[in-house]
């Protein structure tokens, strides 16, 4: 005899049903997408050779359109990795390294930004349970929001420290800062202060961070900077 369904279990099995179809849709949405932008390269490198005035006109119109679709894929992608956090599969696993993996890759872009990265990561933190590959995902997107944040220059310093509950992680820039709008609408939906963005960078980076079992604070002040901490359960002992 079948068992029957929890009331619990239903909501979660009607999300990941929906989640499936909604990252289905969107990698249908990719391959076309893909294929746009493809001829609108092709069209933009024919109209370049064309030196008359309609032209520039066109290639103007081109490059819009170029601009669009690449938003699009930003946003696809992010997407993507929003609807797969129904799918973790976390093991024991160190933060540094991860953290480190990540700093190592904004290095230089970091350099030629004239930001200092200051690492003060604790030898000895305690492993805490993780799904590698996203946990990366989400400290990328904070760690070149810091980056950004700081065009002229400044000064990321990231700190790991062992808690009494588990293990924390602080990211604090001396950037541009955040208004009280946005502050208060930051891990809202499709909300973004940047031009291009997608709106789904932060809220994917907390919906992750919860998936790992944790929470994310944030600190800010305009001009000042931004200081986000992320706080990771350890693994319990036997």
């Amino acid at each position: 005899m079948n068992a029957s369904p929890t009331p619990d279990s239903q909501p979660n099995d009607a999300w990941a049903e929906i989640t499936d179809l909604a990252g289905s849709l969107a990698h249908e949405i990719r391959n076309p997408l893909s294929v746009i932008r493809l001829n609108v390269e092709l069209l933009e490198e024919d109209l370049e050779e064309v030196k008359s005035a309609e032209s520039r006109r066109a290639l103007n119109k081109i490059r819009v359109v170029k601009s669009q679709c690449t938003r699009l894929e930003h946003l696809l992608d992010d997407f993507l990795q929003f609807a797969r956090l129904n799918k973790l599969v976390l093991s024991a696993g160190d933060l540094n390294k991860q953290v480190e993996q990540v700093l190592d890759f904004y290095s230089a872009e970091a350099k030629q930004q004239e930001v200092e990265i200051v690492r003060y990561l604790d030898a000895d933190l305690p492993h805490i349970m993780m799904d590698s590959r996203t946990l990366q995902a989400a400290l990328v997107n904070l760690i070149k929001n810091a980056i950004e944040a700081m065009p002229h220059g400044g000064r990321l310093e990231v700190r790991s420290r062992p808690t009494l509950k588990g293990v924390a992680l602080d990211l604090i820039d001396t950037g541009s800062g955040m208004d009280e709008r946005t502050l208060l609408n930051m891990f809202e939906n499709f909300f973004s202060s940047k031009r291009n963005g997608t709106g789904l960078g932060l809220p994917t980076a907390k919906k992750i961070i919860e998936a790992h079992g944790g929470l994310i604070d944030v600190q800010s002040a305009v001009d000042r900077g931004t200081q986000f901490t992320l706080h990771f359960p350890t693994p319990r002992r036997i």
